[in-house]
């Protein structure tokens, strides 16, 4: 990986940042366009390949959980590279997974590890407490 300048990676931190605050802590369903490539990959099959299947799971977990929020704990930028560590709170206000709301708090740590190509994210991979998740909720393990 090539070396960034202090701006450069001064940019991508903040685009990490923004990513989160942007797209999930205020709902903002434009910014997906801004900040995911039409063709970006993840590692998590719920969320599929593509904008538009990121976009379709944003929407369910938008519904279930309006009060979603990403707490920033760390950004690393090594080259294009950036690895952001989030705390992620929740209230399951409405249905996820075919299960009716529960009103249940969730609260769970996770790390995202992002390719950054022109401004976008352009391959993901996300590696989080989702077994916690999933008992927090009563959804089946």
């Amino acid at each position: 990986m090539g070396e960034n300048s202090n701006l450069e990676t001064e940019a991508i931190r903040q685009l990490a940042k923004d990513f989160f605050e942007q797209i999930w802590n205020q709902g903002d369903e434009s910014a997906i366009d801004r900040f995911i490539s039409v063709n970006t990959v993840g590692n998590d099959p719920q969320f599929g390949t593509g904008r538009e299947s990121f976009r379709a799971k944003w929407r369910e977990w938008q519904s279930a959980f309006p009060d979603i929020n990403f707490r920033i704990d760390d950004v690393i930028v090594e080259g294009n590279q950036v690895v952001t560590k989030w705390h992620l709170t929740g209230t399951q206000t409405g249905e996820l997974e075919g299960m009716p709301p529960s009103n249940k708090k969730v609260s769970v740590d996770g790390v995202s590890i992002d390719q950054i190509e022109n401004g976008q994210v352009v391959s993901g991979f996300d590696a989080w407490d989702s077994l916690n998740f999933r008992k927090q909720l009563g959804l089946p393990i």
